[in-house]
């Protein structure tokens, strides 16, 4: 090669390299910041949907998302409103999110209803397929999956905590939200297992405060009655109502969740809450880098709480039996 055309293939590939460094150093810069939608059927100030967002954070930092570094999240709180859910579905859908986290039933048909293209990934729905939620739990097919809260067959498990905890029950109500199809599979199972522990199943629909307050005041006035309270937002989100109820009238009652104990209820058995937010993390971390919801099978939980309050116990004049604080996993005095 002569001197001359050396010295231009030279000069050209250095051009072409300077060229190349703007293209490397932006693909060395963080991504685009990413942006969450996240609607809760709670109260804002409720302690434990803020325990909720707690977990799914620390589940989304460990994965290296951080809300005003590389996310950006935004949350609505319903409370148990429907209109102002439906009102908040609209809203976040329209920030164009890459993706919604979406808690209870109560909350998910208005985002059906505004999108079916935005990827949602819903937290404490029983029967997603019931539900129309998704076309199967291995392969959910459009642009919703996420994480269930329990075999429809617990029912049976808490009429016989219930009975175990307190054996002179013989009536039990079951407080539910009869448009919810699901709430209707755990009665069935409550009222199939019901014969074998010598008991009668009343059933108390409700769907607001007022509700509640009627169907506990009139189920107390004969003897004998016990309570055993299905997770919805309705209940869920009245549940002090609930537990001072029961105590005025004392009436036993088995919940879903922890956090109903903790504010003074007898007993519950149910899945841990916070743990499935933290799962939840990893789904939107994979949807984030690309996966689709269609592709990511519903998860069932893996990690479940039984919890007694031996404080309430005493007061309504319960000895715990041995066996139940053997199983407990976590015992309040």
């Amino acid at each position: 090669m002569k001197r001359r055309e050396f010295i231009l293939a030279l000069g050209g590939a250095a051009a072409a390299s300077s060229n190349l460094w703007p293209l490397a150093a932006r693909a060395q810069q963080p991504d685009r910041v990413r942006r969450i939608g996240v609607l809760l059927p709670l109260a804002e100030g409720d302690p434990e949907g803020q325990g909720y967002i707690k977990a799914f954070l620390q589940g989304l930092q460990a994965l290296g998302w951080v809300p005003g570094r590389n996310l950006q999240i935004e949350y609505r709180w319903g409370g148990a409103d429907s209109d102002r859910i439906r009102t908040y579905a609209g809203e976040l859908v329209g920030l164009k999110p890459d993706v919604i986290l979406a808690q209870t039933s109560l909350v998910m048909p208005p985002l059906q209803r505004e999108t079916r293209t935005v990827p949602i990934i819903f937290m404490q729905i029983n029967d997603p397929v019931e539900s129309g939620l998704v076309a199967s739990i291995a392969r959910p097919g459009g642009n919703i999956t996420g994480f269930t809260s329990f075999e429809l067959t617990v029912g049976g498990k808490w009429l016989e905590m219930l009975k175990e905890i307190a054996p002179g029950v013989t009536r039990v109500a079951v407080i539910l939200n009869p448009v919810q199809s699901p709430q209707i599979a755990i009665l069935r199972a409550i009222e199939a297992v019901a014969p074998s522990v010598g008991v009668a199943v009343t059933v108390a629909g409700v769907q607001d405060a007022a509700g509640i307050e009627q169907a506990v005041s009139t189920f107390s006035r004969e003897s004998n009655g016990g309570l055993i309270v299905l997770p919805n937002p309705i209940t869920n989100g009245n549940r002090k109502l609930i537990i001072a109820l029961a105590a005025r009238h004392r009436l036993p009652a088995v919940y879903a969740y922890r956090y109903f104990v903790v504010d003074g209820g007898l007993m519950a058995y149910g899945v841990d809450l916070a743990d499935l937010y933290r799962r939840a993390a990893g789904y939107v971390d994979r949807i984030l880098k690309g996966e689709k919801p269609a592709d990511l099978p519903v998860q069932a939980p893996t990690k479940y709480d039984q919890v007694i309050n031996l404080k309430t116990a005493k007061a309504l004049g319960l000895d715990v039996p041995p066996s139940l604080l053997t199983r407990a996993d976590e015992v309040i005095e």
